[in-house]
């Protein structure tokens, strides 16, 4: 037993020896023993993995140096100000050349990663795919427009680590097909941003790569788990990522940024070479998504993808190009509205956030009508937690097995650790004075049954068509609702797992969904937080204030959403959102 253990830590060559002292010293000193030497090797990895990261950034320091020394005349802040359709513009024209655009901003990379370590790993192939495409004829629609990818989205030659020591051995083979399109459309990848560990967090922090910051406040998190694509666009060391979500992973790092980004509907994106810990899980799909600064990029980006290329590397992707048509409309929506969704009550600034938008829509002629999502306590319990520790968390807790937990992680994994019967008890136990924490204790147990699990899954159909009768019901276009935020203190997202309610409801769905940042944090809502005492008067409605507390001039967002398939519907909306709440923005 020690010896098997010991040969997948070992050279062969140290293997004999270790394993005759194993012997020697006795089963228990025996285990000592090993579990020394695979601390010590899980230690050896992580110095590598480090190592490698800053022997790249050292790299491309250098490069950008000598870029620097060859052009000095280079405007730095106007290229960086400029927003994607006006670059992308200039790239076409010849006025900018890509060059000049990858080495500044891969220059304000670097400087956004010292602040907030939010970069995994630099792309150094990033300056042979330059000099590709300053050679083509054909210049796609992101011609010369540096990128950056999430840490699970595969680029050739690269690690997908999500943050496991695991991982940190074998490089992926090939592109994904997302990151093969952008390619093809003339984006340069150029960066990898950090993640949180197992990818299960909306903070964002792993024991190889450290903690990412929010780049507006360094005690906040920047969100998860897309976290470093957030705090690099949102610091201006990229003006175009992707990330993933299935649980609110790119609008919530989007709403603690300041960012505009969208959850397509999950099959609309190629999600071929997007690896994760746990592959398989169907009932809740996760989906790829761009982030910007703007409204349009995330438009243009979406337009680069639905393309022929995208629709013939993965053919299970429906062939359905970009409506421009429906983008461009100006033509007055019904939106239905809520401020909250009964389950998590989220902080006075979120809720303003969404009447105050309500009354510029109004104001603009378009249609306003309450809405009331059903059953929320159900979904978030019985549909998308159970989804998740079907297995009672064991798959997940696997990943940690011999492994270093993040610190972010560790109430959960102690959640999960205890044993079924005991959380089944609890829960009934619980249930009179904290019926939530009662909940997500039985959701934690898991299912016993493969029947079970099917009707887990016919559960989540019949509760897709019971919320799209009652919204064509109401004849709605689109829904704007709140988003979890203000940006959290460090280390309170592992403690809240369940206050992503405003954002997993519409995994569940497979809707498209959208963030856009509408204001900013006042006096006075920190001030009206004081009285805040949530929603069932819990250890999480007490940790939540606590976790947004100290929150004055951080973005305050908005959600918007649309029916499965309609993204252009979705982004209509949400530029018409954008438009019509700059002035807040910007303040």
């Amino acid at each position: 037993m020690i010896q098997q253990k010991l040969r997948h830590l070992l050279p062969e060559e140290e293997l004999d020896a270790h394993a005759a002292l194993a012997l020697l010293c006795g089963s228990a000193a025996a285990l000592v023993v090993w579990k020394w030497l695979h601390k010590r090797q899980i230690q050896k990895k992580i110095e590598e993995a480090q190592r490698t990261r800053d022997e790249g950034v050292k790299k491309m320091a250098k490069a950008v140096q000598q870029f620097r020394e060859q052009v000095p005349s280079v405007q730095r802040d106007a290229t960086l100000s400029l927003p994607l359709l006006e670059l992308t513009a200039r790239l076409r024209e010849g006025s900018l050349s890509p060059r000049t655009v990858l080495y500044t901003y891969l220059e304000k990379a670097l400087e956004v990663t010292q602040q907030t370590n939010c970069l995994r790993h630099l792309i150094p192939e990033c300056e042979e795919q330059l000099q590709e495409i300053e050679q083509q004829k054909e210049k796609g629609l992101l011609y010369g427009i540096p990128i950056s990818l999430k840490d699970h989205i595969s680029h050739k030659g690269h690690l997908s680590t999500c943050g496991l020591v695991q991982y940190l051995s074998t490089p992926v083979q090939e592109d994904s097909v997302l990151v093969k399109v952008l390619k093809r459309q003339g984006a340069i990848p150029f960066a990898i941003t950090n993640v949180p560990q197992s990818l299960f967090s909306y903070d964002c922090s792993n024991p190889i790569f450290g903690q990412t910051l929010n780049p507006f406040n360094h005690q906040k998190s920047p969100g998860g788990s897309s976290g470093g694509e957030g705090a690099l666009i949102a610091g201006g060391g990229s003006i175009l990522g992707i990330g993933s979500d299935i649980g609110g992973s790119i609008r919530l790092p989007s709403s603690f940024c300041g960012l505009c980004g969208l959850k397509p509907t999950a099959q609309r994106l190629s999600l071929a070479g997007a690896t994760g810990p746990i592959n398989g899980i169907l009932a809740v799909v996760c989906a790829l998504g761009p982030m910007a600064r703007d409204v349009d990029s995330l438009a243009l980006c979406m337009k680069a993808l639905l393309c022929q290329e995208m629709f013939q590397l993965d053919p299970t992707v429906p062939p359905i190009p970009f409506n421009e048509e429906t983008y461009s409309s100006s033509a007055p929506l019904r939106i239905g509205y809520y401020e909250t969704d009964g389950y998590c009550l989220l902080p006075p600034c979120m809720r303003r956030a969404v009447q105050e938008t309500r009354g510029a829509l109004q104001a603009a002629g378009h249609q306003l009508v309450p809405f009331s999502p059903p059953r929320i306590h159900y979904v978030m319990t019985e549909l998308f937690l159970k989804t998740f520790f079907a297995d009672g968390g064991c798959a997940w807790l696997d990943l940690f097995t011999g492994n270093i937990v993040d610190p972010s992680l560790k109430s959960l994994v102690k959640s999960c650790k205890i044993p079924r019967v005991v959380k089944k008890l609890l829960a009934v136990i619980l249930k009179p004075l904290f019926p939530r924490l009662a909940e997500y204790l039985r959701a934690l147990s898991g299912m016993r049954s493969v029947k079970e699990m099917w009707n887990h899954h016919h559960q989540i159909e019949a509760y897709r068509a019971e919320f799209i009768a009652l919204w064509r019901e109401l004849q709605l276009d689109v829904v704007l609702c709140p988003v979890l935020g203000p940006a959290f203190t460090r280390g309170y997202p592992g403690k809240l797992l369940t206050a992503i309610s405003s954002t997993m409801l519409y995994n569940v769905l497979n809707f498209p969904a959208g963030v856009v940042p509408v204001s900013r944090v006042t006096e006075a809502d920190e001030e009206e937080l004081k009285l805040y005492r949530g929603c069932c008067g819990d250890a999480w409605d007490w940790m939540l204030k606590q976790a947004v507390s100290g929150a004055v001039g951080l973005p305050v967002a908005v959600q918007c959403v649309a029916l499965p398939w309609r993204e252009e519907l979705c982004l209509r909306f949400m530029k018409e959102v954008e438009t019509l709440t700059r002035e807040k923005r910007v303040a």
